[in-house]
This record gives structure tokens, C-alpha cells and sequence, in this order.
């Protein structure tokens, strides 16, 4: 009986728990963030492709 006593008020993996709730938040902002700026990349990458394009075709100054 003393054993499951011990074991019930055993704190020593709260911590564990902790920093792996911390981990999982903090990993999510990560890949939330990379995401964004993914997206953000490619659309800069497609509105620079753009206007080299148009610049090639109608042989005047960029408007971009």
C-alpha cells in the first residue's frame, strides 16, 4: 500500500510534462511562422517573375 501511496504523490514528471507542453506550444509558433513566411516568399518570388516578364515583352521601363 505504501508503494502506490509513493507513486500518488510522486511530483517528479509534472516537470517532464511541462517543458513538453512548452515544447509543443513554442514548435507550433515555429512551423506557423515558417509557413507565413513561406508564403510570403513565394508570392515575392512570383511578383518579381512577373515583372521581369513584363519588362522582356514590352522592351520599356519596369512599372513594378
Amino acid at each position: 500500500m505504501t508503494f502506490f501511496k509513493n507513486l500518488w504523490n510522486d511530483q517528479s514528471g509534472a516537470a517532464a510534462a511541462e517543458y513538453a507542453l512548452i515544447l509543443a506550444i513554442v514548435g507550433t509558433g515555429i512551423a506557423l511562422a515558417a509557413y507565413n513566411l513561406g508564403g510570403a516568399i513565394k508570392t515575392s518570388m512570383g511578383n518579381t517573375t512577373t515583372c521581369i516578364q513584363s519588362v522582356g515583352i514590352a522592351n520599356t521601363a519596369p512599372t513594378c
